[in-house]
């Protein structure tokens, strides 16, 4: 195929290729076992330049620092903040120049994430400089870029973050769903030394929302691979969609402000009711199954606080328009609020169910 010859590392002409790959699918689905997989295959067969960022070795040491506890709104601002380093790199890659230590960092995750690069021969400390200035490697600068995201992703929106990325800085993008038996999940989880409690695997199970082709336009670079069965026709599978995706960057399109903003006023309009009466049903829903779980008085009054005050932001959020999952291409569908409303909610009532046992 076309891709397959042009997509090579030394010999091709023109631009730097460079694509985003999202691998997403529960704990323990093989995500880690397949990025090292197309890391080693894609250097050693095609010269590419991989580099794999698994969140989980680069986040929790972060999430850690400062703090005993974290909230969920805190877990997706450190989301957003990695998805910044790595917009620093791909800046410093398409500029040609070294990449900088960005301002308001998270310490911690900062040193984790340019360990990842420099641990894969991407990146290397500035000589003489200050310690938070780095030069790319010839490889980096030189031969067709991956990077592969390693994590559950497991909202749409998760995702759509990272596609928005892609679309900023003309890159490519496909995403590769790892499908594996709820039970592989939980005995593999099982094995591991930190294992995750199986309550959050079962969560994210029936949370979870795979790439929808047929119904989002910038998912159609997807592809959905059993596991553990990965054969060689699997492989050959997820080749061809890598070639693809760096044959045919998103195309960046220039914000139009002023039809932005009507955009947002007409979605914000016309979800906000929707939003409202649908965020009620879950806070109710969710007290009442509190209640049945026999949740003590006072936590259930810090429950509904939290809860209520949860549902508050996101109603203000969608006023605002200052969040991108809330309105997606001039949608007027709110599944992707409830979606993100769920995710948080979920992460606050295991926090007091928890608390029973």
């Amino acid at each position: 195929m076309k891709a397959a010859e042009d997509a090579t590392g030394t010999g091709s002409e023109g631009p730097q290729k460079r694509g985003l790959c999202v691998l997403c699918g529960l704990p323990a689905a093989g995500k880690s076992t397949l990025a090292r997989a197309l890391r080693h295959r894609l250097r050693q067969q095609r010269g590419w330049a991989v580099g794999v960022v698994a969140y989980d070795d680069v986040m929790p040491d972060a999430f850690l620092d400062g703090a005993s506890e974290r909230t969920p709104s805190c877990w997706k601002l450190l989301r957003q903040e990695l998805l910044k380093y790595l917009e620093y790199f791909l800046m410093a890659v398409i500029n040609g120049c070294q990449m900088s230590a960005p301002p308001n960092r998270t310490e911690a995750m900062w040193e984790s994430f340019t360990t990842c690069l420099k641990d894969q021969d991407l990146i290397f400390p500035a000589a003489h400089e200050a310690q938070s200035c780095y030069l790319l490697t010839k490889t980096a600068a030189s031969r067709p870029l991956l990077l592969v995201l390693d994590d559950n992703f497991y909202y749409q929106s998760m995702r759509y973050e990272v596609y928005q990325l892609a679309r900023k800085y003309s890159l490519g993008f496909c995403q590769i769903f790892l499908d594996c038996p709820l039970e592989t999940c939980l005995q593999r989880n099982g094995q591991r030394p930190q294992a995750l409690p199986d309550e959050t695997i079962y969560l994210m199970g029936k949370r979870i929302e795979k790439p929808n082709p047929e119904k989002n336009a910038w998912e159609q670079n997807s592809l959905t691979i059993q596991s553990p069965a990965c054969s060689s026709e699997t492989s050959l599978e997820v080749t061809d969609l890598l070639l693809i995706a760096l044959e045919n960057p998103v195309k960046y399109v220039e914000d139009n402000m002023e039809q932005k903003e009507t955009d947002r006023i007409i979605c914000s309009t016309n979800i906000l009711h929707k939003a409202d009466q649908t965020l009620r049903r879950i806070v109710s829903q969710t007290m009442k199954e509190a209640k049945d779980e026999q949740v003590l008085p006072y936590n259930l009054k810090l429950l509904a606080e939290e809860l209520n005050k949860l549902k508050a932001e996101f109603l203000e959020d969608i006023k605002q328009g200052n969040k991108n999952y809330l309105c997606f291409q001039q949608t007027t569908d709110i599944s992707d609020v409830i979606s993100f409303f769920l995710y948080e909610k979920d992460n606050i009532v295991q926090k007091y169910f928890s608390k029973q046992h």
